[in-house]
């Protein structure tokens, strides 16, 4: 599937800012199964210092530095991407969950790779709850992706989504709590508890491209960012990208941008300003267009 993802955050602020900087992971990366045909990233007012760069886990990012006074500031980004389902290796999906573990067994040739995905993160920290939650999918010899798809489907289950039940900064601890959260809570939750058993798991942070109900027009801008989780699969140099809010490995519709640890390592945009601004206003509008819709407009 080829698909046109547009990508608009903007800030309007109550007073004049004097120096902004910023960091972005929103081009999508290129991968066996995800081509990226075209992109571009720009900034509204244009800022002194705009660069490219690769992350330390291989992500596309964009910086920019705006050094003179702004009320407001715009980010655009605007990529081509065509999308394959990623094929796996179903003899090492068969191989136990266990042998995931790189912390455990350093034989595979690419555990290297996978150990810091196996220790606990900032935002998929070790949680009692999550840790037994985890183990009822986690029997022993299970097969991988058995194990890791029970996992997925029993989340997206037993946990509400809910919007309004959690914030940026809540914790996996507060998601078994309240059993409701949104597609990041689903994701670190997944993570502390693979990760609490020493499987390598990673947060993946892109986009999937919606459906409109039959009979319906596609509501344009109405996307938004996606998150889910990929599992380490010893041996095949593959990683199984499962998601949990929507109960069903990654398809065709999943474009992916960034993956690392958590969303603090792939966050869309950050950054910091200098100003003696009392409030600001953010609005974020995404786009996953399909190529017969671009294709129109281009």
């Amino acid at each position: 599937m080829k698909y046109r993802v547009t990508h608009r955050t903007s800030y309007t602020y109550s007073g004049p800012v004097q120096d902004s900087v910023g960091l972005f992971h929103l081009v999508p990366r290129t991968l066996p199964w995800q081509q990226v045909t075209s992109s571009d990233v720009t900034v509204t007012p244009h800022p002194d210092d705009l660069n490219r760069d690769v992350d330390h886990f291989g992500n596309a990012t964009t910086y920019f530095h705006l050094t003179h006074p702004h009320s407001s500031l715009e980010i655009a980004a605007i990529s081509d991407v065509e999308v394959s389902a990623p094929v796996y290796d179903d003899e090492a999906l068969q191989a136990p969950w266990e042998c995931a573990r790189p912390l455990v067994d350093t034989t595979a040739r690419d555990a290297w790779e996978a150990t810091e995905y196996a220790l606990p993160s900032p935002r998929a920290a070790h949680v009692d709850a999550a840790t037994e939650y985890a183990a009822q999918s986690l029997t022993p010899g299970r097969p991988l992706g058995e194990a890791v798809t029970d996992l997925m489907r029993r989340i997206h289950a037993d946990f509400a989504y809910d919007g309004t039940a959690t914030t940026v900064t809540s914790t996996v601890a507060d998601v078994m709590r309240t059993r409701a959260g949104v597609c990041q809570d689903f994701a670190h939750l997944m993570l502390a508890g693979l990760r609490a058993h020493g499987v390598a798991a990673r947060y993946v942070s892109g986009y999937l491209a919606t459906q409109p109900p039959p009979g319906k027009e596609r509501i344009v801008g109405a996307d938004a960012s996606h998150a889910w989780v990929a599992v380490w699969v010893p041996g095949s140099g593959e990683w199984l990208a499962v998601d949990p809010t929507n109960d069903q490995w990654a398809n065709d519709r999943y474009i992916t941008v960034a993956w690392g640890r958590d969303y603090g390592d792939v966050s869309p945009v950050k950054g910091i300003i200098v100003t003696k601004a009392k409030t600001s206003t953010l609005n974020v509008s995404v786009d996953v267009a399909p190529e017969s819709e671009f294709a129109r407009t281009s």
